[in-house]
């Protein structure tokens, strides 16, 4: 179903949405009510099923008053009842039969058809609607009752054993079936579990099996939930939804079965989180709280996403647009009683070089006590891109004893986490630890660590270092009007356009965007788009960075040290 709502506001045009919504997706749309005063004060619809203009109270209460249609809409509601008629009737052989011997269809028939091809898919109603002064809302609802599935209609669906194999749950089977579709944490209750059962009953009391998770559940507390108002009930039978409290190891998205019964139900699958923004507590020592917070937040909410990235010392949350981070941030504020801000995430470069280079290190300390001395000579090349770190040896004669050259590579390794430039990760470097000098008594393994890690370091520095970028691919849904518009951003944000191609109405560009330039992107294609634009983002590969963007994040990187330092 589609609902065209916020019709109280100016400058809207319902035949052109209705036009756009048909050339999307085809015939089958059909207006089952039509603004009469579109704009500031509409409260006139114009409603196809009852042929009549209804006319609600614009204070809220969604009352309203019925009467028969006349003059131009008489003729136009007259056209569109024809047209409903004949949709229905094509969605069933006995009522096409009827529709000719009769030459139309009595109003019952109707209603019966409209059910009939609304479960098909064979029509797709369209409402319209302004719900901040709830206009038009309670003959979308009425409609929701009478002819949207009923459990009956659905009585059956596909599920998976314990071995993967389809196995049908139907609505009349005995044993019980039901699957999670949300869990809350709510004040004063605890967690709250959402179910709805597909087959069976759940009784107080009873052992439910989790397939999901190969956990049994025993059944507390039972409740039908009506807005704020719980009812506590005994059983909840098959095509009713229900909740239950306090289940030990429940999520959303499990099934619970009958004890001896395997049965998984799909999953709901949750479009990839577009939008990412990092944490930054404003006091210490709420780092627990936050984890616990994240962790209730994420459980209840499978669209959203958090991650601690050791890497960058950054936890960051992602979601599906800029409301959804801002209702999560809410919620993780006063539930859970701690204060941050949402900052731009940290991007992680990497760092390599574009030469060979070399270096002789030495490492010596006399100061009282037994020594340290250690001489590493190395070579290093650049690999290929994605190929990471790889440390060789060629030593020959006896100048180093072997046993050093763990040493040595633990040290280039450390090198290689901490970052050479600006603090990243070092990636494809071939590395040739081919000789160097020991001492037979100061030469331990501590000084090789040392000497290893300071010549990989002046030999990177050595060999024309440079900043890699992670490059991601994008790809963005856009209406054909807009397109001007989006590419001209993609090119401020130095994207590279692969391809598109065109897909229902709608224009699919692919392109490969960095991803320092992605920050709060979904935002501003939304703004490009009026909202009509939709976007993935996935992390396709590394590419070295433009001169004088590296050469600010080096300053940054400095920047940091020394404000840490002096901390």
């Amino acid at each position: 179903m589609i609902v065209v709502n916020m019709l109280d506001k100016e400058h809207t045009n319902f035949d052109e949405i209705l036009a756009k919504l048909r050339e999307r997706f085809g015939p089958k749309v059909f207006p089952m009510a039509i603004p009469i005063n579109p704009g500031p004060g509409f409260n006139k619809v114009l409603d196809v099923m009852r042929n009549e203009v209804i006319t609600y109270t614009t204070d809220g209460s969604g009352k309203f008053a019925e009467a028969p249609a006349s003059g131009e809409w008489a003729d136009r509601v007259k056209a569109l009842h024809q047209e409903l008629i004949e949709h229905t009737a094509e969605a069933d052989d006995q009522l096409l039969e009827k529709f000719f011997e009769q030459g139309g269809l009595s109003e019952d028939e109707l209603r019966a058809g409209v059910h009939n091809a609304f479960q098909k898919a064979e029509i797709i109603p369209v409402f319209a609607t302004a719900s901040e002064t709830n206009v038009g809302v309670a003959r979308l609802m009425d409609f929701v009752a009478k002819y949207g599935s009923s459990p009956e209609d659905r009585a059956r669906v596909t599920a998976v054993d314990g071995n993967d194999a389809e196995v049908a749950v139907g609505l009349h089977d005995q044993q019980t079936v039901a699957y999670v579709f949300k869990t809350m944490n709510e004040e004063h209750i605890g967690e709250v579990t959402y179910f709805r059962v597909y087959s069976g009953s759940v009784r107080f009391g009873m052992d439910l099996y989790n397939a999901s998770r190969n956990v049994t559940e025993r059944v507390g507390q039972l409740a039908l939930v009506n807005g704020r108002n719980r009812q506590n009930v005994g059983v909840i039978g098959a095509g009713d939804i229900g909740s239950v409290v306090k289940l030990k190891n429940t999520h959303t998205g499990d099934t619970l079965c009958a004890p001896g019964l395997n049965e998984r139900l799909p999953k709901v699958t949750f479009p990839k989180p577009n939008i990412h923004a990092a944490l930054l507590l404003k006091s210490k020592g709420e780092e627990d709280k936050v984890a616990q917070g994240l962790a209730a937040l994420a459980n209840e909410d499978p669209a959203f996403h958090y991650a601690v990235d050791a890497e960058l010392h950054q936890t960051v949350l992602s979601g599906q647009g800029e409301l959804h981070l801002q209702v999560i941030s809410e919620r993780l504020k006063n539930r859970f009683k701690v204060d941050f801000d949402l900052v731009a995430p940290k991007i992680r470069f990497r760092e390599t070089i574009k030469t060979r280079g070399e270096s002789k290190y030495r490492h010596k300390k006399q100061t009282g006590g037994a020594g340290q001395f250690a001489e590493v000579w190395m070579r290093i090349e650049p690999a290929a891109r994605g190929s990471g770190v790889e440390f060789t040896e060629s030593l020959v004669g006896q100048n180093v004893d072997r046993v050093f050259v763990p040493s040595v590579e633990k040290g280039v390794n450390a090198a290689c986490t901490e970052g050479i430039l600006a603090g990243y990760r070092v990636v494809d470097v071939k590395i040739d630890f081919y000789d160097g000098k020991m001492h037979p008594v100061d030469s331990k393994d501590i000084a090789f660590q040392i000497a290893g890690k300071e010549a990989f370091r002046e030999a990177f520095l050595a060999a024309r270092p440079c900043l890699l970028e992670p490059i991601h691919l994008v790809e963005i849904r856009v209406p054909d009007d807009a397109m001007g518009a989006v590419i001209g951003d993609l090119s401020s944000r130095r994207g590279k356009i692969l391809g598109m191609d065109s897909v229902a109405g709608m224009q699919v560009i692919k392109a490969l965007i960095p991803a320092a330039e992605l920050y709060q992107y979904s935002t501003v294609l939304r703004s490009l788009t009026g909202g009509r634009a939709a976007h993935t983002e996935d992390f396709d590969h590394y590419e070295e960075m433009p001169k004088e963007l590296e050469a600010r994040v080096i300053a940054e990187a400095k920047k940091a040290k020394e404000e840490q330092h002096h901390a």
